[in-house]
């Protein structure tokens, strides 16, 4: 017969405030009884939880640490679940999360707008709260920019065509929360000289979109992004110099 232990339900990941009390869960089954043991992990040490025998461990959140559970048989064999990262926000601003807070993102921090000479590197940074913690996605002027899902924004060579407004999604399976949208201006100076240099007797065409996306009374809309970028992507095919902002 075979001996095999098999991971059921893995450990989440989740991003939290300071003092929040949640549960770490990790089922598993064999062909005996099985053992639990839970393992965390601060910068480089790695060390057994005294007494987390259990396949749930409760947490009060302090530090951000890796956690992973070891399951035993009978029979000495072992596997261990995935590491998973419980991250904690020391800093919260007050009111947040919400008091019936499901685990749904809750942006802590929102990127800032920044202004970069061409060549120079770029980075935008934003943070969320959320149960599991949430996944990230960046998007400038309404285009999903397929390799940013990060926290970070990294670009190491930026050039004219990254200026833009950027803005990010944090989801998880709860819902989803967007950030500020930021301008972020690569080369200004440049292209302010480019400008003035331009005949006069050259006529630009030059549309400007807006997205609203937050409303006050009403829940986050996901068209906006979808609009402004297929719009602005029309409008350039027409000529026109396309400034595309979002709320």
């Amino acid at each position: 017969f075979s001996t095999a232990i098999a991971i059921t339900e893995q450990p989440v990941s989740v991003s939290v405030p300071v003092g929040y009390s949640f549960v770490l869960r990790c089922r598993a089954q064999g062909c005996t009884s099985l053992q639990y043991q839970w393992f965390c992990q601060y910068q480089s040490d790695c060390r057994l939880i005294p007494g987390a025998t259990n396949q749930d461990l409760p947490i009060i959140a302090e530090q951000t640490q890796l956690y992973t559970c070891r399951v035993n048989d009978l029979h000495r064999n072992a596997v261990f679940s995935d590491w998973v990262k419980v991250e904690v926000h020391q800093c919260v601003a007050r009111g947040l999360p919400p008091r019936l807070w499901r685990g749904e993102p809750v942006i802590v921090l929102n990127p800032s707008e920044q202004r970069v000479e061409v060549g120079q590197p770029l980075q935008l940074q934003c943070a969320a709260m959320g149960v599991p913690a949430p996944s990230y996605q960046w998007y400038r002027n309404g285009n999903l920019l397929e390799q940013q899902k990060r926290k970070k924004l990294w670009i190491t060579h930026t050039k004219v065509s990254d200026s833009g407004t950027y803005l990010c999604c944090a989801s998880n399976s709860h819902g989803e929360h967007w950030t500020n949208a930021v301008d972020v201006h690569i080369g200004e100076q440049n292209l302010h000289m480019l400008l003035c240099c331009t005949s006069p007797s050259v006529k630009r065409k030059i549309a400007l979109l807006v997205g609203n996306n937050r409303y006050q009374h009403h829940p986050n809309l996901m068209a906006p992004v979808r609009d402004v970028f297929e719009l602005s992507h029309l409008l350039e095919h027409l000529g026109f110099q396309v400034v595309s902002l979002l709320d």
